[in-house]
């Protein structure tokens, strides 16, 4: 069986554990996924199947939109409300302070990975060094916001979308917003709504797949190569 599931991953999965749940379920030999979403994370995943496995690179190159719930105040090791807090402050600045510091995020930026992410580092996960003590410094590298819109905001808590390239991590965004404003800023919700031409509109819950009786109605549901 060869082609693409979109999946609607749940909080407190990896991206591993719904590609696992696949293989499992339905016998699959060849499955991967098209861009890591954190177990906090919600949203679309989009899984290949079979011969689409070698698509991966295409699909790992295109941009991201999110719907993001961020929180000013706290400042954490992992970037996010999850992580172990280094920081409170309760001198949050005005609405529009806060609206005019997120402007100068669209475009070209340099950002900096989370310490606490699955990039390699000498070979080794960085969030495995992490958990061992080890204080490494990831390099910054060059990502592109395309668009930032409010969606709402009631401080300390700012809902927004956020269109952005290969490589942006929302947490780095999100940090780096609090570190401008001077009060520290983590992701507390994160849903990935499009990868490309896929939305979430179009991807089925892991409650649909449990449902899904064999690989033939799975067949159904593939977008085709």
């Amino acid at each position: 069986m060869d082609g693409i599931i979109l999946v609607d991953k749940p909080v407190g999965f990896t991206s591993f554990d719904v590609v696992n749940f696949l293989k499992k379920r339905f016998k699959l030999k060849k499955v991967g996924h098209a861009g890591t979403l954190d177990p906090l994370a919600t949203g679309l995943l989009v899984i290949l199947i079979g011969k689409a496995t070698k698509l991966a690179h295409t699909f790992l190159g295109d941009p991201k939109t999110y719907l993001v719930g961020m929180r000013l105040g706290v400042k954490t090791d992992t970037f996010d409300i999850t992580g172990k807090i280094l920081g409170e402050s309760k001198d949050i600045p005005a609405e529009n302070i806060v609206l005019d510091v997120i402007k100068n995020f669209k475009g070209e930026i340099a950002q900096r990975p989370p310490i606490f992410s699955a990039l390699k580092y000498k070979g080794q996960r960085l969030y495995k060094l992490a958990r061992r003590g080890e204080k490494i410094i990831p390099q910054k590298r060059k990502v592109f916001i395309f668009y930032i819109k409010k969606l709402k905001l009631y401080l300390p808590r700012l809902f927004f979308e956020v269109k952005c390239s290969k490589g942006t991590y929302i947490r780095s965004l999100c940090n780096d917003i609090g570190e401008i404003l001077d009060c520290g800023a983590v992701v507390e919700k994160l849903r990935r709504i499009k990868s490309g031409k896929f939305k979430i509109e179009d991807a089925l819950s892991i409650d649909q797949l449990k449902r899904i009786k064999n690989i033939e109605f799975l067949k159904d549901s593939l977008i085709k190569l």
